[in-house]
């Protein structure tokens, strides 16, 4: 390890800092401790984020049997929706996942500290005691001796020490069995979940009263079809907003416990609640696109419950005082999130309203594609939450090579998997489109699109795994930065591709978004800047580290 001022930083085998990215790449899935802790947190996540788009990837293929008209609304209310959730928990979410790691590494380290030094002060009183009582009977000889020979006792037979020693050693077990009682004290906990309380209920009232404004924006007008089943659908969904946000911000306070197992149990319980109520709702009791709805949002609050219930046996959920929540340091670093969400969110959400625009039959296809491109990207989005929650906690810790590791490796394994992605996504949609719509024409473009939404897997896997690792370096305001300016170029070229060349255009658009966004991404890291400097600090020479 090379020292540079009081910190120590990894030694480079590299002189530029972007070749860090090609480092021990032989070993990207070896399964050393390393491997194995980024695979016991990103496994259990990634089944966890693709759980919620699978279920409505499920949605729609129910829908999809009512008719092209139904499933295009409800594929319009679906993104708004989601958009409308990303904007609010999206920054949430992910500094709860930062700060929760942080805390509960500096938590971990202090009791380690406090164990030490109550082992030493243990053993320093203990002494301390024996030689107090030795002296005492040295001083007192003559004291002990006559009580001896008045009661014809000896010296030999007074157990004082030994009693005395053995009592303050059952203290302190005692005292180290209350300790591991004791919850966790995570201040960072309570403030998210006390926010994702309050931004649902803000959530639910915008959506529901600002519905059909919102969705004649998005191109569902008063004389088109859409907008009746897309407004029930989407004022019903809005019930269910407190929920998803109380249940995502108690996900990310288990990701920065590096449990993602405990979510995992939720959202399936949740997931196949909802699978199971659909067709129930749906067909049988004919409530039609009212019913997937109402199906979703029991599904969301059943979650939330569960999440809370297990939360409430780990984490002391109300502070002592309200002076232990963190609202400024959550809004200062949300304010950076929240900007780039929106950057993001605005891409997205436009190109589902210039989709829109183009009609019911290409909307249906586009929301068919979209689904399934961005269910498909979020398994890397596993590899993210493993590495900002190693992250996070390397750098509480100061452990940059670990940093450095953590995030080579991530990354290494998103590119990887990007490309097996690739691959089941272009046989998928080839060969299983039709599960989707029996419309022809539908089908039809869900094919013509498959390049697009195939091709761009290994760069939407890259971009997802930047993204926690930016995150868990606590780069912020770098993250909003870049996205603002890639959101600006993005905007730009989906309007100009989609007057020129249409349904296609938008994909051509959604590809350069991606790709910018992963170039920005890699730029902090590749150029050793911000958090990374320490990559750009050439190693001491031999001398200097003696």
């Amino acid at each position: 390890m090379a020292e540079v001022g009081n910190v120590a930083h990894p030694e480079r085998r590299w002189k530029i800092p972007i070749f860090v990215f090609f480092e021990d790449i032989r070993n990207v899935f070896k399964f050393d401790d390393l491997g194995m802790e980024i695979l016991r947190i990103a496994f259990p996540a990634a089944l966890a984020l693709a759980a919620d788009p699978i279920a409505s990837l499920i949605d729609t293929a129910f829908i999809g049997h009512l008719g092209s008209v139904e499933i295009a609304a409800v594929g319009v209310a679906i993104a708004i929706f989601n958009q409308a959730s990303k904007v609010t928990i999206f920054p949430l979410v992910n500094i709860t996942t930062s700060f929760v790691a942080e805390e509960d590494t500096v938590r971990r380290i202090s009791e380690k500290a406090a164990i030490a030094d109550l082992e030493k002060g243990k053993e320093e009183k203990s002494d301390t005691k024996v030689l107090v009582v030795t002296a005492d009977t040295d001083n007192d000889n003559e004291k002990t001796e006559k009580r001896a020979s008045t009661n014809n006792e000896t010296k030999e037979s007074a157990p004082a020490p030994e009693f005395k020693t053995t009592k303050f050693k059952s203290s302190d077990n005692q005292s180290k069995g209350k300790l591991k009682r004791v919850k966790r004290h995570i201040p960072s906990a309570s403030t998210a979940i006390l926010m994702g309380c309050i931004l649902g209920v803000l959530q639910t009232i915008f959506l529901i009263f600002l519905a059909k404004p919102i969705l004649s924006l998005m191109g569902v007008t008063s004389d088109t079809p859409m907008l009746s089943p897309a407004k029930k659908y989407l004022t019903l969904r809005a019930l269910g907003a407190p929920a998803v946000l109380l249940s995502l911000a108690m996900q990310g306070v288990f990701r920065g416990f590096k449990d993602t197992r405990t979510p995992l149990v939720a959202i399936v319980a949740g997931d196949l609640t909802n699978i199971i109520l659909d067709p129930i709702f749906i067909f049988v009791f004919h409530w039609g696109v009212s019913g997937a709805a109402i199906a979703h949002v029991l599904s969301q609050y059943l979650i939330s419950i569960i999440l809370l219930c297990k939360l409430m046996t780990e984490v002391e959920l109300l502070p002592p005082s309200t002076k232990d929540l963190q609202f400024s340091k959550f809004l200062k670093n949300g304010f950076w999130l929240l900007a780039r969400v929106i950057a993001v969110t605005f891409c997205v959400t436009l190109a589902a309203s210039l989709a829109a625009r183009l009609g019911a039959t290409r909307m249906a296809a586009f929301q068919v594609c979209l689904q399934i491109w961005l269910t498909s990207s979020l398994l890397a989005d596993g590899l993210a939450v493993a590495g900002q929650a190693i992250l996070a906690s390397s750098f509480a810790e100061k452990d940059y090579q670990k940093a450095k590791a953590a995030g080579v490796r991530v990354l290494q394994m998103g590119f990887v998997l990007g490309f097996g992605l690739a691959l089941v996504v272009a046989i998928g949609l080839y060969f299983g489109s039709g599960v989707f719509s029996k419309d022809k024409n539908v089908i039809r473009l869900i094919t013509i699109a498959i390049p697009f939404v195939a091709g761009t897997q290994p760069i939407n896997s890259v971009a997802f795994v930047l993204d926690g690792v930016n995150f868990g370096a606590s780069d912020f305001a770098y993250s909003a930065y870049s996205m603002v300016l890639v959101g600006a170029l993005t905007i730009t070229a989906e309007f100009i591709l989609s007057k020129t060349n249409g349904y296609i255009g938008i994909w051509i658009a959604l590809t350069i978004f991606m790709a910018l966004r992963t170039f920005a991404g890699l730029w902090r890291m590749g150029t050793g800047t911000g958090p990374w400097r320490f990559l750009s600090v050439p190693p001491m020479s031999s001398e200097a580290k003696s």
